[in-house]
């Protein structure tokens, strides 16, 4: 129980550190994300990868960003080093004068590796997109690390709480090369060998913009790649 306790405290402190969050509640509204994502064998070493997010500029009913995602990827080594090819839709929710609604299409190529040390699990993701929008394209790269800590137990079984936090930096392709940045931190339950879920706080930065959001997040897998 203490060591729940601390990653909770862990996790507040991280999060209350940022400059966005030391600016007042009301200049920032909170935002959330609700997403289910797994990836399931399809043969020995394929594997399908699935991503959904209703991502809202609330906790609830005010439509930011609706995402879908999904690809096949080809483990180079078994349930490890995986290359994936995949495609992703976003429905962007601009708000304005005349709200409108904004398409994009996406192709993406992506690495995936996954280190243990111990308790500790550690994936490095590294992806290329090609992003097609109304009147523009772009190239982008992202890089994500993750880690995964399992807290009252020894190993991620079911029953078992833990820890997660990722990092992942996004570059475009041309002369503003900087994105934005995301970093998340979490305390999730291993409902099943199939099933985890997780409930944190994700730090947005973005140009001159920092927000935070509430993540809450379901993952199912039949090989736990991610």
């Amino acid at each position: 129980m203490k060591t729940i306790f601390t990653a909770v405290s862990v996790l507040l402190l991280m999060f209350s550190a940022t400059p966005s969050v030391a600016q007042s509640a009301s200049s920032e509204d909170l935002g959330a994300w609700y997403i289910l994502m797994g990836d399931e064998k399809i043969a020995k070493r394929w594997v399908l990868s699935y991503d959904f997010q209703y991502r809202n500029h609330n906790i609830m009913g005010d439509l930011d960003q609706l995402l879908l995602r999904s690809g096949v990827g080809y483990d180079l080594s078994e349930n490890n080093n995986n290359l994936l090819l995949g495609y992703a839709y976003v429905l962007q929710d601009i708000d304005g004068l005349i709200p409108e609604q904004i398409s994009e299409h996406r192709i993406y190529q992506q690495f995936l590796t996954k280190q243990k040390f111990g308790r500790v699990a550690i994936s490095h993701r590294y992806r290329f997109e090609q992003r097609f929008m109304r009147k523009r394209t772009d190239l982008r790269m992202r890089y994500f690390l993750s880690v995964n800590v399992p807290l009252s137990t020894q190993e991620m079984k079911p029953r078992t709480v833990y820890f997660s936090a990722y990092n992942e930096v996004f570059i475009n392709m041309k002369k503003e090369a900087f994105d934005q940045n995301r970093l998340y931190g979490s305390v999730g339950y291993v409902v099943s060998p199939k099933i985890r879920v997780e409930a944190g706080l994700l730090n947005q930065h973005f140009g001159e913009r920092k927000r935070n959001l509430l993540q809450v997040r379901m993952l199912t897998s039949n090989i736990f790649a991610n």
